[in-house]
């Protein structure tokens, strides 16, 4: 149940604000680049996923740490990381790297059931997107892919969140059209939805049915109910991603949203639109967003290979250590919902976690 009111803090903001405030932008200091560098030459044949805060050593890296997390957590909700020089490293390297600084943050998440902890965000083709994530067919028999497959094709991504508390996105190339990146304050999209029309509000705040559209195993259920807002001690949450709510009005027996449920939806996207800002990743930025005040979205985008401008970001979903308790009916998505717990991932099947 919502604690029902505006929200206040530095997580309500409007695009505006932040592109001429950028208090997101933090530069990696000198000194961490120099030791990041060290780090990756002294991991050589260390596999990435070997990496961890005692072989990937970063002394003086704490405090910048510290205000980034401080940032995501009680700030805007997202930082962009800046200063690294991509060029330097080759892909094996630059997994070590990024898992690295992962590690110093937090904790690196399952992304889905094949236990995937780093996943590179490329145009993959639809059908490798399918085969990997899933698809079925709507009601006019169209194809009708997962959220997960959606990312691996060039298409647009509506605005949604993610299932871990922090999703990290370290730009290795950027492509040659498009790939804009759109960011909007979920905590904004509640205080409007609330001042213009506090009876979709509500309804946002009650239990909306989602799929897990067969992306993750261990789910006690194909459907569940969660609201899309909720709040416990002032902070907020909200899990958005229309894909799984649409996917679960296909699945039989599932109750059917009311108009009124697809008009607070409606309402949602497109208040997110007016409030949202846009940022394009140049080669060596990392993008962080804390998904419990922050939807974010794509623009569709043209790769052109011959030129070396092919879209490719390695992502990485992190548990933060400083992250906000949840709503108690939050825990059919998030597990434990205590703050500081490991929160989200994708539940692996049991026979892999007993390998």
């Amino acid at each position: 149940m919502s604690e029902l009111g505006f929200l206040q803090g530095a997580c309500v903001w409007k695009g505006a604000e932040m592109v001429d405030n950028p208090r997101w932008v933090k530069t990696f200091p000198g000194v961490v680049l120099e030791q990041i560098d060290a780090a990756v030459r002294n991991t050589d044949g260390v596999a990435w996923r070997a990496i961890n805060r005692q072989n990937f050593p970063l002394p003086d890296a704490a405090s910048f740490f510290d205000d980034v997390r401080e940032e995501l957590e009680n700030g805007s909700g997202m930082v962009k990381m800046k200063g690294l020089d991509v060029g330097r490293y080759d892909q094996e390297q630059l997994r070590r790297l990024w898992y690295g600084l992962g590690a110093h943050l937090g904790t690196p998440m399952y992304q889905n059931y094949r236990g995937e902890v780093m996943r590179e965000i490329k145009d993959e083709g639809m059908g490798v997107g399918a085969k990997l994530y899933g698809a079925t067919v709507d009601e006019s028999g169209k194809q009708f892919l997962s959220s997960g497959a959606r990312t691996l094709t060039p298409g647009q991504l509506r605005f949604h969140t993610d299932r871990c508390d922090v999703v990290g996105l370290l730009c290795v190339r950027q492509a040659a059209e498009g790939g804009v990146s759109k960011l909007a304050s979920s905590a904004t999209v509640y205080n409007e939805i609330l001042r213009r029309r506090p009876d979709l509000h509500a309804l946002l705040c009650k239990p909306i049915p989602r799929s897990r559209f067969g992306e993750e195993a261990g789910g006690e259920h194909i459907v569940y109910d969660l609201p899309i807002f909720g709040v416990r001690d002032g902070k907020p949450t909200s899990h958005f991603s229309l894909t799984y709510i649409e996917n679960a009005q296909m699945v039989p027996g599932v109750r059917k949203l009311t108009d009124a449920e697809h008009e607070a939806i409606r309402l949602l996207l497109a208040v997110a639109e007016e409030s949202c800002f846009e940022m394009r990743f140049a080669p060596g930025d990392i993008q962080l967003l804390n998904n419990h005040v922050i939807y974010h979205g794509r623009t569709a985008f043209k790769d052109q290979v011959e030129t070396g401008q092919d879209r490719l970001l390695m992502r990485l979903w992190l548990s933060v250590p400083n992250s906000r308790a949840l709503p108690a009916d939050h825990a059919v998505l998030w597990g434990d919902v205590g703050s500081g717990k490991p929160h989200g991932g994708i539940a692996q099947p049991a026979a892999a976690m007993n390998a």
